[in-house]
């Protein structure tokens, strides 16, 4: 086993703790992770932006902007895509895909993702 895969589920707080479009940042076994519910699923992320070591878990949540276009591929402005929320870095406003945990201009940059489960009105995170 190498040292980045998980070893170890741990309880990160009861189900409400994590509200829906929320997120509840806990230190889990040496690792702070963000932990966030979207859409009745949850995601868990190292609470560091690959930029520069920000806590990016900790910055804002923001509708994804995209450019509205028109039949000859004339721009018409932008409007929020709601069901895309993005996680914007304080610190540089380096944006991730809060699904995905990918920046949206280089998919090779992304954020360190952890299993995250629900039960019995408790959340896990495996680290």
């Amino acid at each position: 086993m190498t040292a980045t895969q998980p070893t170890a589920r741990h309880l990160v707080g009861r189900s409400e703790d994590v509200p829906e479009g929320g997120r509840c940042v806990v230190d889990v076994a040496g690792t702070t992770i963000g932990v966030f519910r979207f859409q009745d699923r949850l995601y868990a992320y190292e609470n560091v932006c690959p930029h520069q070591g920000g806590p990016v878990c900790q910055g804002r949540l923001v509708p994804r902007v995209v450019e509205v276009l028109d039949e000859g591929k004339r721009t018409r402005g932008q409007r929020f895509d709601e069901d895309n929320l993005h996680i914007v870095c304080p610190w540089h406003g380096f944006e991730f895909s809060l699904a995905t945990g990918t920046h949206p201009g280089n998919q090779r940059i992304r954020l360190r993702e952890f299993p995250v489960t629900e039960e019995d009105g408790n959340v896990y995170v495996t680290v």
